[in-house]
């Protein structure tokens, strides 16, 4: 026997309550706005965008403006822009809730004129991107930490698919070796110094098909000519079902932090500070040569001999006690090509 089955009133929704369903999700909202009387129509959900609740206030443009956070305001078309020369740009901009809370909403909207072309009315819709955006913005700030990370600790972190035959060069690495993805894939240890390549090509084959986390360290052909020293951490990810899914790498330099271009030449310079720097700056600071030794952590032999203009292995010593100065508040200034000034300057 066959049931009947009641049909319902209406399949088809109107486009008043299809809204209505999708402004529920609390992520977007309408509008509406006739210039001949200046009226304005916010839905339910526009208020709620908003930080409002719907009906509470009288919607109106300057009241929009209002929330829309001072730094995007000339981004948002005015007043004049719109009812006199059809003007609504397409933005995102930030709103500044009444509780204090902030959002990101993209605004969408068209103007509609008369037979004559003379703007008559306008309508858009806001959408609330701000989760996007948030995540927008922390990738470029992870991205910028590893760049700062890898710049000046020539460090980074990597994940890849590697396989016996297949692996993916990260940006830093081709970076700083100077090959490309393509030959990287082509070959991966072209990135070693020529010798390490025959035994370093097995042994990775064996670290990777055994699956166990594992450490190596390489000797890496840098793009400038150089030979840089560098251990990796390599870890296996896995699923639930213990296949491995890609593969995760730490590398750093063996021999830690390397000495950034500005350290470089600082060094260069402070080789200029002689014994009579010396002892002008510790007079500026009224310091014995005791008091100097013991701020440097050098002996007192040592600053005497630093003193006297000694060379060799004292000479080796000079930028612990010039760093002992400048830390108390000296500071050394080349007034020309050749004359060095000592100064207190804190």
């Amino acid at each position: 026997m066959n049931a009947v089955v009641p049909t319902p009133p209406s399949l088809a929704f109107s486009s008043r309550e299809f809204l209505r369903l999708i402004e529920a999700c609390g992520l977007t909202g309408s509008w509406r706005w006739t210039f001949a009387d200046g009226g304005h129509a916010w839905s339910p959900g526009l208020f709620r965008l908003l930080g409002l609740e719907p009906g509470s206030v009288r919607p109106s443009y300057d009241l929009f403006l209002s929330l829309v956070h001072p730094e995007d305001r000339a981004e948002v078309a005015s007043t004049i822009q719109v009812m006199g020369e059809g003007i609504l740009r397409e933005r995102t901009v930030r709103v500044v809730r009444p509780d204090g809370t902030l959002r990101v909403l993209a605004c969408r909207g068209e103007v509609y004129v008369d037979p004559e072309g003379r703007p008559r009315a306008a309508a858009g819709i806001m959408l609330d991107v701000t989760d996007g955006q948030r995540l927008a913005e922390a990738l470029r700030a992870e991205r910028h930490r590893r760049r700062v990370l890898f710049e000046q600790c020539q460090s980074w972190m990597h994940a890849s698919t590697y396989t016996t035959s297949h692996r993916v060069g990260s940006r830093e690495l081709l970076g700083l070796t100077g090959v490309t993805q393509e030959a990287y894939q082509a070959d991966w240890a072209l990135t070693l110094k020529p010798e390490d390549r025959g035994h370093m090509r097995p042994y990775m084959r064996a670290m990777i098909e055994a699956g166990q986390p594992f450490m190596v360290r390489t000797r890496f052909r840098l793009a400038d000519g150089g030979i840089g020293h560098f251990r990796g951490i390599f870890a296996p990810m896995r699923r639930a079902d213990g296949e491995i899914t890609c593969w995760s790498t730490l590398t750093s330099r063996a021999e830690g932090v390397r000495a950034s271009p500005a350290d470089a030449l600082r060094e260069s310079l402070e080789q200029a500070v002689r014994g009579r720097h010396m002892r002008a700056a510790r007079g500026l600071l009224d310091w014995s040569m005791q008091d100097l030794a013991r701020a440097s952590g050098l002996s007192l032999s040592t600053i005497r001999r630093l003193e006297e203009g000694g060379e060799g292995p004292a000479a080796r010593s000079r930028h612990a006690a010039v760093a002992a100065l400048r830390q108390a508040g000296i500071g050394f200034v080349f007034l020309d090509a050749t004359t060095l000034s000592v100064a207190k300057v804190r």
